[in-house]
């Protein structure tokens, strides 16, 4: 009985995901045109803060007793969010990537990446390493907001005037879309351990995989719904946000907590990560990511799955 109602709690969390990824792009969309900022800005600020936030509860809720699940959720989302997310998004349809993605914003995620791999090399991620992640976040941002008031300083064209209940509304739609994507994973993330457990999995066996697949959730649908609503910016510029956010933030609250256990097995799930964000750099001759790096980014993840689940 209790297999049967993890599953049935599993299935909603997967409906609310759908319906919180949907207001999220709509509410997303409707600030980026009112305040003249691009949505590939909004893809990897409001977009990418909001679906890393199941992420963000895991890792609060395991920081300290259960860290390894706190890593094992970080880098399997990151590996998960370009293998799955941006694969599957490609099969559906052919990622036209900005030329900034490809020159800025790839390589920021690549060297936050290695950061992680520098501050792990003592064998543990302490509180100090924590605060300079999230030093970091804060360069980050400062970054993202120099870089989204230059292209409203560039856009001389006039904002429309608007009544101030459509900011609201766009704000609202925001806010409950990433309501319905936190309730929505806590509700997938939590019964799908509940399954994992079941059939005998290990905690890190279970954060690389089932939660790092359920948290990643919030951005397979909120980046396959832009997409399909021909906002493939906000889809890339998601996926690429919520990679940065994940290790910066995330993993950075994570380790200021209590600090987290770095274990020499990590290092070959740290190599598949690099390796994966990489993959996207391969995209910088034709600026799309097309339907065959798509059916590779998704069968090389489906192994990594496979290669782990029999470590």
């Amino acid at each position: 009985m209790e297999i049967a109602i993890s599953a049935i709690l599993t299935i909603v969390g997967l409906v609310l995901l759908c319906f919180g990824g949907n207001w999220l792009v709509n509410g997303g969309v409707a600030i980026a045109r009112k305040f003249r900022i691009s949505n590939l800005v909004i893809g990897m600020t409001i977009v990418a803060y909001g679906t890393s936030t199941p992420e963000l509860a895991a890792s609060v809720a395991a920081a300290g007793e259960h860290s390894a699940i706190i890593l094992g959720n970080i880098v399997g989302s990151n590996i998960a969010n370009v293998g799955m997310v941006i694969g599957v998004a490609a099969i559906l349809i052919p990622l036209a990537v900005s030329k900034s993605i490809l020159k800025k914003e790839i390589p920021i995620m690549l060297g936050v990446s290695i950061l992680l791999v520098l501050l792990s090399i003592d064998g543990e991620l302490s509180t100090y390493d924590g605060i300079l992640l999230l030093a970091g976040l804060g360069i980050f941002g400062y970054y993202t907001y120099k870089d989204a008031m230059k292209q409203r300083a560039e856009n001389q064209e006039e904002i429309i005037p608007s009544a101030n209940n459509v900011y609201l509304k766009s704000a609202g739609l925001i806010g409950i879309g990433v309501v319905l994507l936190y309730v929505g994973a806590i509700l997938t993330v939590d019964n799908a351990v509940i399954l994992a457990k079941e059939f005998g999995l290990s905690e890190t066996i279970i954060g690389l995989t089932v939660i790092a697949i359920g948290t990643s959730l919030p951005e397979l649908i909120t980046s396959v719904i832009a997409i399909r609503k021909g906002h493939s910016d906000i889809g890339v510029g998601n996926i690429i946000g919520s990679n940065i956010y994940n290790i910066l933030m995330i993993m950075g609250v994570g380790a200021a907590l209590g600090g987290v256990v770095v274990g020499a097995e990590v290092y070959v799930d740290y190599t598949i990560m690099i390796v994966f964000s990489l993959s996207l750099l391969l995209a910088l001759k034709t600026g799309i990511i097309g339907r065959m790096m798509g059916i590779c980014l998704t069968i090389g993840y489906v192994v990594y799955l496979a290669a782990t689940f029999f470590k």
